[in-house]
Order: structure tokens, then C-alpha cells, then sequence
């Protein structure tokens, strides 16, 4: 089970909480990033952990993430080393490319022209993989991975000559509403793992959320099953994922959901139970990214 510790600015000391809980209630795997601006309580929780005595370096498993503006290959392993230095760690278990669109690189984590345009950058998404696999050699990393990719960008890096390691994972929204069938038989066909976020759904911010789509947990057939099971609509959602082969990272920093959304491996669904949720996907994402519509590498033009 893991915890995204995703951010746009958390108070000071709420991420060093959260994680430090998730720890003892038997979270060993987070989800993290650079731009979450958030590595160094992570980082703090973590080493705080072992140093009590409570888990092991080894225990724990840490996805970070290479953003847009880090693509060129001469900054991928900076990157990763600046974050290796944030988190005072010696390595990370997992590390994956955010999305596949470049950004203009430099100091700006979201650069724009005068008009208030998106500054892009040349994408050679094998450039940056062979940048990836160079760390993976280096000790730096133990996995890598991407994010956001469809099948096309995955089959980019799959036939790339050369290929050393393929990647481990493909980190993509998934959910009831969008169940991403065609993209997780791809996934497993080829064995790339699928984390899914948002698998709850996520915020009503209408900035950067498709709030067409209704809120996930206020769905009638989720909130039915749940009540058979004394559970909620969220460990529903949780389980249904979990059941098919996908990694669940539920974000919260409030203790109660944090416990509550660990709570899903002392029940099943049936197979009728996971064949009706299956037809709730509107096949609509939450998590559209629009404003980045027009970027060549831009994943969600594709079918999947």
C-alpha cells in the first residue's frame, strides 16, 4: 500500500506527520516529487523511522519523479542526485520520468514566454531513458519507470535499440470512472506494472480537474457494496484496483483517511461485484492537463 505525499504547498510539518504516521500504521511505499516541494520531511519521517528502530532502510520503497524542465539527458542524473541530497538518502527504490512532455530547461518549473505561454522543449523521450539507465547502473536508483505515457511512448521505449532495462512501471489515472482497460492488458502483456493515481478521484478544483465527471465516492453502486461490507465508498474503490493487479496511491494527510484507506486487505470482491464496477467507467479522465494540449508528446490525444 503506498502514500503519495503530492503537494502544491503543504504547512510546514504536515508531510514529516503524515508520513511518519503512515509508517506505523504499515505504509512502506511513497510517492513522491521534486515539484511536490516536499522530499526534505519525507526524507526527515523516513530516516526518523530507522533511527527508532521501527523500519529498515530496505523497507521502505520511494518513487520520486524527473520533471519536464529535467529532460535534456546532461541534467537527468543532477536531478536525481539533487533529490537523493533533499531526501538524505543514498538511493532511491524507484524513479520515473513525470510526463512525457519537455519544458524549456532551467529554474522555472512551469517557463513562459511574455504572454504567459508554455516554453517547450525538443522531446527525445530515449535520450532521457538511456539517461535513466545510466542511473540505474550507477546505484543511484534501483527502478525506473515512467508516468503518463500511452501505449505509443511506452512502445517508444520498448523497440528502443539498445534497450537495457524497460521500464518497471507506468503511473497513470485510474480508477472506477476511468478504468484504462486497453492500457493496463498493454501494461501486463509486458509486464510494466500499473500505479494508479487519483484512485479515489481527486478535488473539485476546477483549474486543473474535469469536474464534468461526478465526484467518484458519491457513486450509488460503490456506496451499495460498501455497506455489505462495512466499509466506505473510498476502500471500495481502493479494493476493486488492488484486485486487478494495480498499485493504489490514495493522497491524504488527514490520520483518519490515511488509516481508513490501509484498511481493504481484510475483504474481497466477488467476481459479479468486480464485473458491475467495471461498467461505471465513463472513460473520461479527471486529470486532463489541457493546458498542455498542444505540446507534440502531449499522451492523451491517443486512444490509450
Amino acid at each position: 500500500m503506498l502514500l503519495p505525499v503530492a503537494s502544491k504547498q503543504t504547512p510546514k510539518g504536515t508531510c514529516l506527520e503524515a508520513v511518519k504516521l503512515a509508517i506505523d500504521l504499515g505504509y512502506r511505499h511513497f510517492d513522491g516529487a521534486y515539484v511536490y516541494y516536499n522530499e526534505h520531511e519525507v526524507g526527515q519521517a523516513i530516516r526518523e523511522k530507522i533511527a527508532e528502530g521501527n523500519v529498515k532502510r530496505e523497507d521502505i520503497y520511494y518513487c520520486g519523479k524527473l520533471w519536464n524542465t529535467c529532460h535534456p539527458p546532461e541534467l537527468v542524473r543532477p536531478t536525481l542526485e539533487k533529490t537523493l541530497k533533499t531526501l538524505q538518502l543514498d538511493y532511491v527504490d524507484l524513479y520515473i520520468i513525470e510526463l512525457p512532455m519537455a519544458f524549456k530547461p532551467g529554474d522555472e518549473i512551469y517557463p513562459r514566454d511574455t504572454n504567459g505561454k508554455f516554453l517547450y522543449h525538443k522531446t527525445d523521450l530515449c535520450a532521457t531513458w538511456e539517461a535513466l539507465e545510466e542511473c540505474k547502473d550507477a546505484g543511484l536508483v534501483k527502478s525506473i519507470g515512467v508516468s503518463n505515457f500511452n501505449r505509443r511512448q511506452l512502445e517508444l521505449i520498448l523497440n528502443k535499440p539498445g534497450l537495457k532495462y524497460k521500464p518497471a512501471t507506468n503511473q497513470v489515472e485510474c480508477h472506477p470512472y476511468f478504468t484504462q482497460p486497453k492500457l493496463l492488458e498493454f501494461s501486463k502483456q509486458h509486464k510494466i506494472v500499473t500505479v494508479g493515481y487519483s484512485p479515489i478521484g481527486t478535488c473539485r478544483d476546477e483549474t486543473w480537474v474535469n469536474v464534468s465527471s461526478p465526484p467518484l465516492l458519491e457513486d450509488p453502486l460503490l456506496n451499495s457494496i460498501s455497506k455489505k461490507y462495512n466499509k466506505t465508498a473510498a476502500q471500495v474503490a481502493l479494493r476493486f484496483n488492488a484486485q486487478r493487479g494495480v498499485v493504489v496511491i490514495p493522497k491524504s494527510f488527514n490520520p483518519d483517511r490515511i488509516n481508513e484507506n490501509f484498511q481493504i486487505f481484510d475483504f474481497s470482491l466477488t467476481d459479479k461485484e468486480m464485473k458491475d464496477i467495471e461498467t461505471l467507467n465513463k472513460n473520461v479522465r479527471y486529470v486532463e492537463l489541457l493546458m498542455w494540449s498542444d505540446h507534440p508528446e502531449y499522451p492523451f490525444k491517443d486512444e490509450y
